[in-house]
C-alpha cells in the first residue's frame, strides 16, 4: 500500500470517546475466536452488550464451540460496522475477564437492547429453552476503527 493511503487510513481513526460510543450502540457483532492450528478463527453475528469504559459481554450456550474456544484462547474480537450514513467499523480485542451463569437479569438487558419491546417476552420464553448460557466477559485491549466518511 503506498505511504500516502496509509496515512489517509490511519486519518479516517475514531476518538476514543467516538470508538467507545459507537461499540455501545446496538450493533450485531461479528465474534472471532482461534479455532486452532491450523483453521481460520471461529467467526460469528452475536449480540453483546458494552458500556463506554467498560467491558463487552456476550451470552452463548455454555456448551457450545464458542465458549469451548473462547474458554481454550482466554481472548475473543467483536467487530461491528454500518454502511450508512457513512461507513464505519469498530473492532475490539481483548482477554475474557470471566463468564458466569447467565442470570434472568442479564438476559432481559440483552433481549431489550435488540429487541422491541412487544418481541421481548416471546424470545425471553425461548431463550430459556435453549439450555444453560453463560455471559464471558472482554476487557478491551486493542481496538482498530475507521470511519470512511459519506458512503
Amino acid at each position: 500500500m503506498p505511504a500516502a493511503r496509509l496515512w489517509l487510513v490511519a486519518d479516517n481513526r475514531l476518538s476514543v470517546r467516538d470508538r467507545e460510543l459507537f461499540l455501545a450502540e446496538p450493533h450485531i457483532a461479528a465474534l472471532s475466536v482461534s479455532a486452532g492450528p491450523g483453521r481460520g478463527p471461529l467467526t460469528v453475528p452475536m449480540w453483546y452488550q458494552y458500556e463506554p469504559g467498560g467491558e463487552a459481554w456476550v451470552l452463548t450456550e455454555a456448551a457450545s464451540m464458542k465458549a469451548r474456544l473462547i474458554e481454550a484462547a482466554g481472548r475473543f474480537t467483536l467487530m461491528v460496522e454500518r454502511v450508512a450514513p457513512t461507513t464505519r467499523y469498530v473492532s475490539v480485542e481483548g482477554p475474557v475477564t470471566r463468564t458466569v451463569p447467565q442470570t434472568d437479569e442479564l438476559l432481559l438487558e440483552m433481549t431489550e437492547r435488540y429487541l422491541p419491546p412487544e418481541k421481548v417476552p416471546a424470545y425471553l420464553a425461548f431463550a430459556k429453552e435453549l439450555g444453560p448460557q453463560v455471559a464471558i466477559y472482554l476487557r478491551p485491549e486493542r481496538w482498530l476503527s475507521s470511519d470512511l466518511g459519506p458512503s
